[in-house]
């Protein structure tokens, strides 16, 4: 709609995104066949690993007028979620007891805001330009987003994958698909040079090489995404890290220059930032559905819940405390918390 795209300027969609909350708008064109390409690429190696929906929806991902007709831009939106200024990655992950949850988890599931947010940054422009095609999304079809956020100018892709700029990676992208023929921003340069501390940190080795990962590795998808056993050779590398991984953001040097969220909705609950992996493990499943009501970790399940803070307690310094909370599941009612918590028991050197 090139009429109605002319009542209405980039800078004033990037003005009202800011007095909503996001912390960068950007506009991107639609061609997405060079990323369709690496994808198909990736999906060829199997490295998608039991992501299946990433391969099904494959062609949708790179062709955003087909997943919403009539679409020729796309509004790509940031908004930041770090709740406190994170330590060095030594220092954040050496008390082994503690259970590790990614800082995005650590706060109320942002879909929901990040989807609100987008809904009224709409119903802004539609205030202005009058109806117009659109249809917003918070990781809830097959949008590329980073790549998107690239082409807008938001910033550039690192060499872990995740989206970079000068002030870090801690932040969500939303996405807003229209029919407003607007002028779309330029790429912005990549900053990351010839650092590799993201590849170097990994604990898994899941990036592969510069901008290559491979998510049968990394601890994000072990212990969210797999729905099965945790590979038996990478569960001792996994070490406290229960739910996420943030070890590449950690490291990263551009988020020593990241700033804190004012989002409520991001800071800190139920003490994920300081509970024991004791303290979690204790929790009943009828605890863990309360106290994960508007969580992001709740999408796991209990029994997955358990298997990865099964893990934790295995990887975690030998007392009778742990092993006689892993005693106290060893003859639990799904078979793969029971495998998982009699692998820790072996691990502490306990017969299962």
């Amino acid at each position: 709609m090139a009429a109605l795209a002319n009542r209405i300027k980039p800078h004033q969609i990037k003005l009202w995104g800011a007095e909503l909350g996001f912390q960068a708008v950007g506009i991107a064109d639609v061609d997405l066949s060079a990323a369709g390409g690496r994808l198909a690429e990736w999906l060829g190696m199997g490295w998608h690993g039991e992501m299946d929906y990433m391969a099904r929806h494959a062609a949708l991902r790179s062709q955003p007028a087909d997943l919403v007709p009539g679409t020729v831009r796309v509004l790509s939106c940031r908004m930041d979620y770090l709740a406190d200024i994170p330590g060095p990655v030594e220092r954040e992950l050496q008390e082994f007891s503690q259970a590790y949850i990614a800082r995005y988890a650590r706060g109320r599931d942002y879909h929901k805001v990040m989807r609100g947010r987008l809904q009224k940054l709409c119903e802004r422009i539609e205030s202005e330009v009058g109806p117009f095609g659109h249809r917003a999304f918070a990781d809830s079809a097959p949008v590329m987003e980073v790549e998107l956020a690239v082409r807008a100018g938001i910033g550039w892709r690192g060499k872990h994958t995740l989206l970079l700029d000068r002030q870090g990676s801690w932040f969500f992208l939303g996405e807003i698909y229209c029919d407003l023929d607007l002028e779309t921003d330029a790429p912005v340069a990549n900053h990351c040079g010839t650092c590799r501390k993201c590849i170097d940190i990994c604990p898994t080795q899941a990036i592969t090489a510069p901008y290559q990962l491979d998510a049968r590795r990394c601890i994000s998808y072990l212990t969210i995404e797999l729905k099965g056993p945790i590979p038996e050779d990478l569960r001792p590398l996994i070490g406290n890290r229960v739910y996420g991984c943030d070890d590449c953001q950690l490291v990263c040097p551009w988020n020593g220059f990241a700033k804190t969220s004012a989002e409520l909705d991001f800071q800190v609950r139920n003490g994920l930032d300081s509970s024991s992996l004791l303290q979690l493990f204790a929790w009943t499943e009828e605890e863990f559905d309360r106290r994960m009501q508007g969580s992001p970790i709740r999408r796991i399940g209990y029994e997955r819940w358990l298997r990865n803070l099964a893990v934790g307690l295995g990887n975690a310094p030998t007392s009778p405390e742990v092993i006689f909370s892993l005693k106290q599941k060893s003859d639990h009612s799904s078979a793969l918390v029971r495998e998982h918590v009699n692998w820790a028991l072996e691990r502490h050197g306990v017969a299962a």
